[in-house]
């Protein structure tokens, strides 16, 4: 037999992360986590915070939905368990801007397959009643382009991405919602890259259904914690009408592991599935920081902090073309094109985690997840402005830093 070779103890050092998400976790999240007891997972205060995630969730929502949970698990958890009410052969309609709103658009083709559909490209299928409306990249999808589709198609489901961090473009929320609701169709949206960032409550949007988020985005948790989602009345009903091809992502059964039974939250107490006690305090700590942030606060604070940047990667020649307000999608200048890749290596590799487009055209995506200060915004900016130096562009590094000096003594003047 074989000795088996013990590896030296892992220690992964510090990093910055500036992209699309995950972001640097909240220090407060960590401490959570590392503070809770090792509990029995009926033990009392772990069953309290799961009543009172279940309770900020909905306020992070913005929604009275009763269905308002956390999916064990990341974002693609979350949108697996709202994708879970499409069966083979149902119609849908998904729009598709940038690589995760593609991911989507390929999981909802396997889940609308028939088997006759999956045997004929088990891994992509195509299937006669699923149409990909495809935005091309770096344009969002506008309430028109979904009013004109579902006006044709008629489809019982339809899907948008709320931001695409592909791209890093805004999709039209309100105009889905209205168009849903004009045609008959129950729409389900990935709030992935907007819950916790965005200033908006689901309550406002009566023409979707269903929404999925995830925990290491705006809401600042550990990436392997709880993905958010909401269902409302008509969806619950429509999975427990047709049912679900899953047990452990079914949104019924899933909340009744959160104590939310036949449409109802019930007494504290319901058993579950081994939910983490260490789990659940960092997502309790993550919702309370965005609830003591406030919503309106932190979007507004998101909006502004992205300006600066934009700014200041504007003044070094890049062209940005997102709109996100907590991701800048940018092509270098002339001089560097297609030298991309080169250059968000260089910087991973120094502990500086920006990152390019997954799909084509090839892109430089700089985030500012858990970055809402001055002084984290110009180290990621000096810190971009020195690569590129590094790699031939000839960026005024004291321009650069005027104009954040003046972006942010505009804001002091108006205080």
């Amino acid at each position: 037999m074989t000795v088996p070779h013990i590896f030296a103890p892992l220690e992964i050092p510090e990093t910055l992360a500036a992209g699309p998400g995950p972001g640097n976790t909240d220090p407060r999240v960590l401490g959570a986590f590392a503070r809770a007891g090792l509990a029995d997972h009926m033990q009392a205060d772990v069953l309290r915070g799961m009543v009172e995630c279940k309770e900020m969730l909905r306020a992070v929502w913005g929604t009275a939905n009763t269905y308002t949970f956390g999916v064990g698990g990341t974002g693609f958890s979350g949108l697996d368990c709202m994708l879970g009410a499409i069966l083979p052969g149902d119609t849908v309609v998904a729009f598709v801007n940038g690589t995760f709103s593609g991911i989507d658009g390929l999981t909802i083709r396997m889940k609308a397959a028939t088997r006759e559909e999956l045997r004929a490209n088990a891994l992509d299928p195509k299937p006669a009643s699923v149409t990909i409306v495809t935005v091309p990249h770096g344009q969002s999808v506008t309430g028109e382009i979904v009013e004109r589709v579902l006006a044709e198609k008629k489809p019982k489901w339809a899907f948008m991405a709320h931001w695409e961090t592909g791209s890093g473009r805004i999709n039209d929320l309100e105009g889905f919602s209205a168009a849903c609701a004009r045609h008959g169709a129950m729409g389900l949206v990935d709030a992935v890259s907007s819950l916790g960032i965005a200033d908006f409550s689901i309550d406002d949007y009566p023409g979707v259904v269903g929404w999925a988020s995830c925990p290491q985005k705006g809401v600042l948790c550990l990436p392997l914690t709880y993905a958010p989602v909401s269902f409302t009345d008509r969806y619950i009903a429509e999975v427990r009408e047709n049912g679900c091809h899953s047990y452990v992502h079914n949104p019924v059964l899933e909340a009744r592991h959160w104590g939310i039974v036949e449409g109802k939250d019930v007494a504290a107490g319901v058993y579950h599935r081994t939910h983490s006690g260490y789990a659940v305090a960092a997502f309790h700590e993550a919702l309370r920081i965005t609830l003591e942030h406030g919503r309106a606060t932190k979007a507004r604070d998101y909006a502004f902090h992205e300006a600066a940047l934009r700014e200041a990667v504007t003044v070094m020649g890049c062209e940005v073309t997102s709109n996100m307000t907590s991701l800048v999608v940018l092509n270098l200048p002339a001089a560097l094109a297609g030298r991309e890749k080169e250059l968000v290596q260089m910087c991973r590799a120094r502990g500086f985690g920006i990152w390019p487009t997954l799909s084509e055209p090839v892109q430089v995506r700089i985030g500012i997840l858990n970055q809402l200060s001055e002084a984290a915004v110009r180290t990621i900016v000096l810190r971009f402005a020195e690569a590129m130096n590094e790699i031939g562009a000839s960026v005024d590094l004291e321009a650069v830093g005027e104009r954040l000096r003046q972006h942010y003594r505009a804001l002091e003047a108006a205080e």
